[in-house]
């Protein structure tokens, strides 16, 4: 159980800095409404925590893990609602790189885990 949350961490570090330094490199904006590296590093952690919560209930009751991923989901979404609320929905016109820099990480965050949690549940 330590070893694969341990081998997720390390991939969701490499899945940071890649595309966190790619997305920096590509999308060159003067100034954001947000803090790009705040996005990546919540997404990083969130995803890390929604790993860490599946793998512990899966030793336990396995029969609920999915719906745990379900609702961990739902979580990490509000709370990302709640963060970020005031620098990046309170200003209602995003530009385009802008929203690419916040759909992106979510969308890359969310295959990450979805993959890793379905290889999880298959081997339960």
């Amino acid at each position: 159980m330590i070893k694969r949350i341990l081998l997720f961490l390390s991939a969701l570090v490499l899945v940071f800095i890649v595309s966190y330094f790619l997305n920096s490199y590509l999308v060159v904006e003067e100034k954001f409404a947000f803090s790009l590296l705040s996005v990546y590093l919540f997404h990083t952690i969130a995803a890390f925590i929604v790993y860490s919560v599946v793998e512990f209930i899966a030793d336990y009751m396995p029969n609920q893990a999915g719906y745990t991923y379900l609702a961990s989901i739902f979580l990490k979404i509000g709370f990302f609602v709640l963060i970020f609320n005031s620098s990046v929905f309170a200003n209602g016109n995003l530009s385009k790189p802008e929203r690419f820099s916040l759909v992106a990480p979510l969308f890359l965050f969310l295959i990450t885990e979805a993959v890793a949690v379905s290889k999880l549940l298959n081997s339960k």
